[in-house]
């Protein structure tokens, strides 16, 4: 199948070569030349504008945007006009389901197709696969299945959960379902980038839920240092309890093989570890792209508790300086009403 590809950074790039590993006729286009030119040279068709890279594709035309989310809405405004009835216009980033909405309305008076889908596989999705999260029109989905059926792992050799159909040699046809391939249709505009957005939510829950149970382990020789007695500090009250001096890298080596536990995150942290064991070469600032907050709102505004995935956020913010002022302002009032003196770092 023919498609363009608009963006190739660390995942547009992989994206492409999975394609053409697969015969699809990828047409790309980036803001960078460099880029175009190192994937002509493994078989693409460089375009050096949008105009030339809609010029280049045979109508129906597909076209696959994988550009930041700050970036679509022009993108889109800039691409629109010279698109024809019956193209079809995937957008594989980050952006707001909401925005998802509108721009499907605005496209379809146009009688354009527009898809939104949610993309997770990251830097390794080149040789593991892309897990496709798909919203739009089932008729513009269904046309580009050869695409999402390429680009996704595929059921590989994950084994099958038990108590599901058979879904048999026809999987994602006349209706079946194509979720063990990897890939799913999840309803009508905005319901891929709904989907993606929720599970981004859960991964920051999931990293912190890592990253904060490690700093435990971290801290278990917490009885073997030497501690202040004075009244600004709470005493260890059983320094005994905590003589032990773990090994990190270790334990998530361990926890890897047939914990409750094990998963992909956890295998990124046992690398992550063994090259370096302190994480000397990270400073901690932790950013957010969107999706965690959109996905709290989303938890207010249907009233769903999500205390985990709501401090997983918070913890992101933090990691970057934004509670700085406001412990400031606590050890002030310590201060003002104690005339407790802050201790030094």
């Amino acid at each position: 199948m023919q498609i363009g590809m608009i963006g190739l950074g660390r995942m547009g790039a992989n994206m492409v070569r999975r394609l053409l590993r697969d015969d699809h006729q990828c047409v790309v286009f980036n803001r960078s030349p460099k880029a175009v030119k190192e994937l002509e040279q493994e078989g693409a068709k460089g375009a050096t504008s949008l105009a030339d890279l809609v010029r280049q594709l045979q109508p129906p035309r597909a076209i696959w945007m994988m550009v930041p989310v700050a970036l679509v809405e022009q993108l889109i405004a800039d691409i629109a006009p010279l698109l024809a009835p019956g193209d079809i216009l995937v957008d594989g980033g980050n952006s707001w389901y909401g925005d998802d909405i509108r721009r499907a309305g605005e496209l379809a008076a146009r009688q354009i197709h527009y898809i939104d889908c949610g993309t997770s596989g990251g830097v390794f999705g080149l040789e593991r696969g892309y897990c496709l999260m798909i919203g739009g029109e089932l008729n513009a989905v269904q046309q580009l299945d050869p695409v999402f059926r390429t680009l996704a792992p595929g059921i590989g050799d994950i084994a099958r959960t038990p108590g599901r159909m058979d879904i048999g040699k026809d999987i994602g046809k006349h209706g079946g379902s194509t979720a063990e391939q990897g890939y799913l249709h999840c309803g009508p505009s905005g319901a891929g980038h709904f989907v993606k957005m929720v599970h981004n939510g859960i991964e920051y829950g999931l990293m912190a839920a890592y990253a904060e149970g490690m700093d435990i382990l971290r801290h278990a020789n917490a009885g073997k240092n030497e501690h202040s007695a004075d009244a600004e500090t709470t005493p260890l009250r059983n320094p005994a309890h905590f003589q032990y001096e773990l090994d990190l890298r270790e334990i998530a080596e361990v926890w890897r093989r047939g914990s409750v536990i094990s998963s992909w995150l956890l295998d990124l942290t046992a690398a992550a570890l063994a090259k370096d064991p302190v994480l000397e070469t990270f400073d901690g600032r932790v950013s957010d792209s969107g999706e965690g907050r959109w996905t709290i709102q989303a938890a207010i505004d249907t009233s769903v508790p999500a205390p985990v995935l709501s401090a997983a956020l918070y913890s992101r913010f933090s990691s970057r300086g934004e509670a700085d002022f406001a412990n400031r302002l606590l050890s002030a009032m310590r201060f003002e009403f104690g005339g407790h003196v802050e201790k030094p770092k």
